[in-house]
């Protein structure tokens, strides 16, 4: 399989030959498997000891003589607390069990089956299929629905500039009418959206990868190494990527070392 290079500046050059990596079958349970059980879920229950934060734990005595006891005062055994005491006289407030103020919840939510697990294997897995989808034309248009026509995917460029606006001329350069959707666009959300914590909307924009030269940050895109690209960064399938022939080049170590 063999895709496009492209020089700094957007212009073709040479074809380059994709590692295997990319011609492999794409597996979307297994990707989406993996993104539900890579990301953070909030846990819907309360906390462990809510509701069991004060000193009226168990039961009070009823029997004779016995100190701090509810002997002949004709009240039920729930667990109370103290709020304050005159000699051998306590006034007692109900505490901890359900149906008191402050107390436990009876049977609150308890937050099993949020937690997922996933395999070796299958986190492999995962990633060849990510890196296959941006290969993958129908993924690709299946994600972008305003896409035009692409001649080749994925995009390779020799080396990323140093500045964001020989960047920007990089992409309009390779992607043409489609570079509206290679930029990061903010809009902001109309309707009461607006007003309940989701006031923007905006796109992922292109990915770039690199490999393991020198970090470059410039901002408006989310460029990242071969090592510190996560499942996330793909998810949904099918996004657009640009890759730098070192990260083609990282790739292919990768395949060879897990092959060893």
């Amino acid at each position: 399989m063999k895709a496009q290079l492209y020089s700094s500046k957007g212009e073709k050059k040479s074809q380059v030959e994709l590692p295997k990596i990319f011609s492999v079958r794409v597996r979307a349970d297994i990707v989406k498997k993996y993104f539900e059980a890579d990301k953070f879920i909030q846990p819907y229950m309360p906390k462990p000891r809510a509701g069991l934060r004060q000193s009226a734990t168990g039961t009070i005595s009823h029997q004779r003589h016995d100190w701090k006891g509810h002997y002949g005062r004709g009240i039920s055994r729930a667990p109370r607390k103290t709020m304050r005491r005159r000699g051998t006289q306590f006034f007692w407030v109900g505490a901890n069990v359900p149906g008191t103020r402050g107390g436990r919840q009876a049977h609150p939510p308890k937050g099993i089956g949020v937690e997922k697990k996933i395999n070796k294997k299958e986190i492999k897995l995962a990633f060849e299929s990510a890196f296959a989808a941006t290969a993958n034309k129908e993924l690709i248009t299946k994600r972008y629905s305003t896409l035009g026509k692409i001649e080749h995917v994925p995009f390779v460029v020799e080396s990323l500039p140093a500045k964001t606006k020989e960047l920007k001329d990089l992409i309009k350069n390779i992607f043409g009418e489609n570079s509206k959707l290679a930029f990061k666009n903010r809009e902001t959300r109309a309707g009461r959206g607006s007003m309940r914590g989701r006031k923007y909307k905006s796109n992922a924009g292109v990915l770039i990868l690199t490999g393991e030269e020198k970090k470059i940050k410039l901002s408006g895109f989310d460029i990242k190494s071969i090592k510190e690209v996560s499942i996330s960064d793909f998810y949904p399938l099918g996004r657009l990527t640009i890759y730098t022939q070192k990260a083609l080049e990282s790739l292919n170590k990768e395949i060879k070392e897990t092959k060893k």
